[in-house]
Parts: C-alpha cells; sequence; structure tokens
C-alpha cells in the first residue's frame, strides 16, 4: 500500500506539473525536449522534425556552444513568444581609415521567403548611425526602395546621445508583409570630414524599443547584433474561416480560438478568455482560477471560479454585482423596504409587496446607472489630469484659438471613430477625418502612446503650436485630454500631398505647373522661416519632406506633421518629379540628390529636369532655382543659406520678371530684373530677413545662370 501511495502521489505531481506547464505556456509534444540550452522552446516549434509542427518550426539546437543555442536555419533565437519569435541580429557596417581608405565592411541581407516568417512593422525600425551615412532597404531581389534614411553631423557636440533625429542617428519604418531585406550604406566623403570622432558607419533592423543610440557605438558597431530584431509567424497558410474546414489539420485545440495573423500569412491560435496555457496542445489551455489570489481577485464581494470564468455576488445584507470595477456591494438600507412596503400598502394592501419590489428595481437601476456614469466620469477626470489638462487649459485660457475637446465630442465627429473615416496609419498611430457640430471638418490624430515622462515637453509643444497663424503651416485647433493617450484636432487639407501629386499617376505632362512649384516651394520656405525665427518661440521641423507638405484645393501648400532632411531636397523633387531615393534607377542615379549635384556639375542638368517645366519664359527661374537647390544640400549644415534666405530668393524669383535686352552698342546679351508688382503678403514678414544680402545672393547665382549649359 505505501509503494500504491507513492506511484499515485508521483502521477499527482507528474499531472499537477504537467498543468502548470501548460498554463504557463511552456509545455512541448510528449517525449520532446522542452529547452536548448537556456531558451525554452514550446510547441508549435519544437527540437527536431518530430517535436514541431512542421519543417519551418523545426529547430535546430546547436551543442558546439556553451550552454547550446537555438537555430532557425542560421538564424540564432533569443525567445519564442506567443506570436513573435525574438532573434539575434545582422549589422552591415563600415569602417574607413583617416586617409578615407576602406578599413573593412560588412553587408546585411536576410530572406525569409516561402516561409510564414515575416518582419514586424509595427515592432522593428531600421536604424542608421553615423556622421556621413546614407541606408538604403530594399525588398526581394533588389526591388524599389521600400525605405531610407539619411544621418550627417559636422561637429561631435551636435550628437547627442538618446536622441535619433537625423544628427548622428537617424530611423525608418518598413513596409508590412516583409520577408526579404537588404541594407546598403553609403558615404559620401568616406568620413573623412568627422573621422576623429566618426570612423564608422552602420544600419540595422531591430526592435524599436531594444535600442537607445550612443555616440559610442560610432566606435564600436560590431556590437549592435546584441540588439534582437522580431519576426512575426503563422501556424498555417490558410485563413481561420479556411482552416477551420479541416478539423483534422486545425491547429487550435480546445477551449481556444483562431485569429488571422497581422501580415495575412497564415493563422494563429489563442486561449480563450478566463484560460491560459499552449493552444496548440490538447488540454493546453487550462482553467485560469481568477479567485485564487485575494488580493488580485476582480470581486469587491464574494467570488465564485467557473470553467473559464467567474462570477462575483455580494454577501448577506448587501447588493450591487459584486465587482471591483462594477458597482462592488453596498449596504443595505432598512428605511428603504419598509417605506416602499408602505407606500404600497397605501394604494393597494394586497400589492404593496409587489410594488415595493418595482420601486426597488426602478431605485437598482438607477442607483446601477448613477455609479457607472460616477465611475465613467473618474476615468475621464483621470485622463484628464494625467494628460495635464489643468497645466493645459491654465495656458489656453490666455490665449485664443485654441479649444480642449470633449470625448464625446470627437467620437460624434468620427461616427464613434469609424474606419472609413481613417485618413491614414502609421507607427506613430492613426488620423481620422471628422465633421464637428459647427461642420467645420477635421483631421483627429490618435498616437499610440504617449511618454508621461516627457509630458511637460508636450503641454509647451503644444501651446507654442496653437499659437502659430501662418496660411502655410496646418493649423493645430485643439485636443482632447479625456482619453488615455491625448488626441489633436488639426484643420483638415483635403488635396493630399505634394509628394502623390509629383510621385504617383505620371503622364507626359507635369502633374503641376511650374508657376505652381515656384509657388509651393516659396509658401513651404516661407513657413519654415516663420517657424524658424518668427514664431514668438523658434520652431524647428525635423522632417521637412514632400509627404509632410499637404495641398488644399487650390494647390496652397501647408506644412504638417513637426517632428532631418534638407530642404533641398524638396526644391530637387519639385525640379524633377523624381522620388528621392529609388533603386530601379541606374546606380548612379539612385541617391536624386547627389545626381542632381553631380548633373549641375557637369552642365547636364537639362536632362533630369521633369519634362514641360521649362521653356523660354522661365527658364532663368529654374536654373536659379536649381542652384539654391544645390545650396541647401550642401552637407555641412553652416554652409546652407538660412531658410530666411532661401524665402527670400523663392519670393524674388515668384515676384520678378526676368528677360534679355541689349544694352547700349554692346551687343552684349546680359540678365536684367525689372521688378513686378506682385508681393505675397504671407510668405515671411519683410523685416525677418535682410533683403541685401538676399539681393546679393541672386546677382551672384544670375552670373551663374548665364555660363550654364542650359537649352535654348
Amino acid at each position: 500500500m505505501p509503494e500504491q501511495k507513492s506511484v499515485l502521489l508521483l502521477l499527482f505531481l507528474f499531472t499537477f506539473e504537467l498543468a502548470a506547464a501548460a498554463v504557463n505556456g511552456t509545455e512541448t509534444l510528449p517525449g520532446c525536449k522542452q529547452k536548448c540550452g537556456n531558451i525554452t522552446v514550446p510547441y508549435p516549434f519544437g527540437i527536431g522534425a518530430k517535436c514541431s509542427i512542421a519543417a519551418w518550426a523545426n529547430i535546430n539546437c546547436n551543442t558546439t556552444y556553451n550552454p547550446p543555442k537555438p537555430f532557425i536555419g542560421d538564424l540564432e533565437v533569443v525567445q519564442f513568444l506567443p506570436s513573435e519569435v525574438r532573434i539575434k541580429n545582422f549589422v552591415t557596417s563600415q569602417c574607413y581609415y583617416q586617409s578615407g581608405a576602406l578599413d573593412w565592411k560588412v553587408t546585411t541581407t536576410i530572406g525569409l521567403t516561402g516561409t510564414p516568417y515575416t518582419f514586424s512593422s509595427t515592432k522593428n525600425k531600421v536604424t542608421a548611425i553615423g556622421c556621413d551615412t546614407w541606408v538604403f532597404v530594399t525588398g526581394i531581389d533588389g526591388g524599389n526602395l521600400t525605405s531610407g534614411c539619411i544621418s550627417l553631423c559636422h561637429k561631435k557636440e551636435h550628437v547627442i546621445d538618446g536622441s535619433c533625429d537625423g544628427v548622428g542617428c537617424c530611423q525608418t519604418s518598413i513596409p508590412k508583409g516583409l520577408n526579404f531585406f537588404d541594407l546598403q550604406l553609403i558615404t559620401t566623403y568616406n568620413y573623412t570630414n568627422v573621422w576623429s570622432f566618426d570612423p564608422c558607419g552602420a544600419a540595422f533592423l531591430a526592435e524599436t524599443d531594444m535600442y537607445k543610440f550612443k555616440k559610442a557605438d560610432f566606435f564600436n558597431v560590431r556590437s549592435l547584433v546584441d540588439v534582437p530584431i522580431i519576426l512575426n509567424f503563422a501556424v498555417g497558410n490558410q485563413t481561420c474561416k479556411a482552416a477551420k474546414k479541416n478539423s483534422t489539420s486545425f491547429a487550435c485545440k480546445e477551449n481556444s480560438y483562431c485569429y488571422d495573423s497581422i501580415d495575412g500569412t497564415g493563422y494563429l491560435c489563442n486561449c480563450s478568455d478566463g484560460y491560459a496555457g499552449n493552444p496548440y496542445l490538447n488540454q493546453g489551455c487550462q482553467d485560469v482560477n481568477e479567485c485564487e489570489d485575494p488580493d488580485s481577485n476582480p470581486c469587491e464581494g464574494l467570488c465564485t471560479n467557473k470553467p473559464g470564468s467567474y462570477s462575483c455576488s455580494c454577501p448577506t445584507g448587501f447588493y450591487g454585482d459584486g465587482k471591483k470595477d462594477g458597482t462592488g456591494c453596498t449596504k443595505k438600507s432598512k428605511t428603504v423596504p419598509v417605506l416602499e412596503l408602505s407606500l404600497g400598502s397605501l394604494i393597494n394592501p394586497n400589492a404593496g409587496l409587489g410594488l415595493g419590489l418595482l420601486f426597488l428595481f426602478i431605485g437598482g437601476t438607477c442607483l446601477f446607472l448613477f455609479l457607472k456614469k460616477r465611475q465613467l466620469m473618474k476615468l475621464k477626470k483621470k485622463y484628464f489630469q494625467q494628460n495635464g489638462g489643468l497645466l493645459l487649459k491654465q495656458h489656453i485660457s490666455s490665449h485664443e484659438g485654441a479649444k480642449v475637446f470633449t470625448e464625446k465630442e470627437l467620437k460624434l465627429a468620427t461616427n464613434n471613430y469609424d474606419r472609413q473615416q481613417i485618413l491614414g496609419e502609421g507607427g506613430y498611430g492613426t488620423v481620422y477625418k471628422g465633421t464637428l457640430t459647427d461642420l467645420r471638418v477635421v483631421a483627429i490624430k490618435m498616437s499610440k502612446k504617449v511618454d508621461e515622462s516627457q509630458l511637460g515637453v508636450f503641454i509647451n509643444e503644444f501651446v507654442i503650436l496653437t499659437q502659430i497663424k501662418h496660411r502655410n503651416v496646418v493649423k493645430l485647433l485643439g485636443c482632447c485630454l479625456e482619453t488615455k493617450v491625448p488626441l489633436l484636432v488639426y484643420e483638415f487639407v483635403s488635396n493630399g500631398t505634394l509628394s502623390n501629386h509629383l510621385h504617383e499617376n505620371k503622364g507626359a505632362l507635369p502633374s503641376i505647373s511650374w508657376v505652381d512649384r515656384l509657388r509651393i516651394a516659396a509658401e513651404t520656405a516661407g513657413a519654415i522661416a516663420y517657424l524658424h525665427s518668427a514664431a514668438s518661440t523658434p520652431i524647428i521641423h525635423r522632417d521637412i519632406k514632400s509627404a509632410n507638405i499637404l495641398l488644399d484645393d487650390n494647390y496652397t501648400a501647408k506644412v504638417a506633421d513637426f517632428g532631418a532632411s534638407s530642404f533641398g531636397v524638396v526644391l530637387v523633387e519639385l525640379l524633377t518629379g523624381a522620388k528621392p531615393f529609388c533603386f530601379v534607377r541606374p546606380e548612379e542615379q539612385r541617391n536624386l540628390a547627389t545626381y542632381f549635384v553631380v548633373a549641375i556639375k557637369e552642365n547636364t542638368l537639362h536632362e533630369i529636369l521633369d519634362a514641360g517645366i521649362v521653356n523660354e519664359e522661365n527658364k532663368e527661374q529654374v536654373y536659379g532655382v536649381a542652384l539654391l537647390a544645390k545650396r541647401c544640400l550642401k552637407l555641412d549644415g553652416e554652409k546652407r543659406p538660412s531658410m530666411k534666405e532661401v524665402a527670400a530668393e523663392l519670393e524674388r524669383f515668384r515676384g520678378f520678371e526676368k528677360h534679355y535686352k541689349i544694352q547700349g552698342n554692346h551687343n552684349e546679351e546680359t540678365l536684367t530684373v525689372a521688378e513686378d508688382v506682385h508681393v505675397d503678403l504671407y510668405a515671411i514678414p519683410s523685416d525677418c530677413y535682410n533683403t541685401d544680402g538676399a539681393s546679393a545672393l541672386y546677382s551672384m547665382e544670375q552670373q551663374m545662370i548665364k555660363s550654364m549649359n542650359y537649352p535654348r
């Protein structure tokens, strides 16, 4: 008997451990190893072909390492997650000698084609570091560019640890569903201008929250392999709806449900509410006892566990739903029933009890609704205070033009955030189109998250932006602070982005006339110059690109999305109609800015200008803007013209008529300028820049224009 008891006890302990393993999501198939070194390998993955759901999930446990390491093909696994795999990184890097000669270079290409794995577009970003670094990300077989960014700097003091805004470090997103990528690094001067503090450049795809930029990484680029990458996966190549039709091959077991993978490569399983564990194994999802811990259970009163659920109730003498997030439990008042019964007896002695119960039901319902409303008001008040509402309201009350919207107003404006109202989505969050009760159409930006430590910065920037009054800057109308993350309300701009008009649906003729292009350039430059110096507090726009210049129905420019490109890239786009980076172009033409500068030096600019924008009347304007763009593209920021100078020159090009005439008897063709009456009062106040300095720069450029070999 003692031996039998021991066997039963061991069997019980084994069963208990198996159930505990299932609840913790670490159970494997019977007879299979659970760990490779220090890494737990849960089903549907498995160490060996017979231990996984399919060949793509076979894990090679490499025992030549101490401790052993798990691999999927050549990819080293750091951690297995319910719908993702965290793998070790691959870094593209290059280092140079002081002379500019290459010291060493490592290139990176990762391919997942033919597998259900994809690179997570929501949790990864491409990061590049260096002060002379251009990175481009291409898709499969060297196809079109998927993304890219530029990291430049001139002095060590300009580089700030933790900042990745284009000065020493830049980041860019990747598209959804990417399963192959190639990182290419380009350097303009082989780091010779910055070699004393930065001899190397590097680029890598990595989990966004796992990397924080440091200047020291310039000298230690090889260590960046320790920053992981997140892969998405799916267990089948069908949708849930299709997979459920075959119960034999369907991967989701009892007490679980199926959902389609984020990248559309198949489906995944998860334990149903009230269950936890491994949804891919029989009896893998076990009931969670919500009542087990009296301090963390959901009930204020009595908690009763049920399979996959629980129930709350109140003890005798109390009423309510018994839930912590509900009405809780309230002690009954002895006078209420007596009063109700008395009222009922006065009307009808025989129906006193029924009427009393009716009053009790009505009173209880009203009390429930009152408590629910009060709870919601408390939550809104909590968010309002958490988001700095009190401080923000003080600022707004002293400045006209901004409004604090209620959550109810914005829900009504967007039809409860209907997906059909979405204007755009990205890593930052979602922008909805909305119509306010006064019929104003607005754009409502809902961020994914906000850093509470930066709340003071958010409030300060919000107050500054609401004071901006410039017709070429998208106006910030107000915000809503009653939600978990603050919502920002902007004016709605109806005609899309400049990037769309320049690069999409291109035909034989330019989509925007030269007159409109020059005006858009001048309006944008004027707006940025205003932000730099004319606004009460200087504002630096760190993301100037054609995608952040919106156009209204009259093609008026609106600068948006305050967040580091040179304005010069936008000018080049306006001149050429080409995208800044494109790998379908020949190698020497892939970087538009570099190709543009070379074309000016070699007098071949006319070959790359957008077809149809140059004619006899405007060629001096076009080539003048081209020279201005060249100056804006200088890598040394201190040698670029200020935005005030740029705005002044563009306005001069717009407001002056240029023509040739014969002077005296010299028979010499010279360029003269006759002032027109056109003046743009909205571009930038005249006292914000030195017009004499701008005139001198303009005159110098006219002499250069004469020497350029443009077609007559």
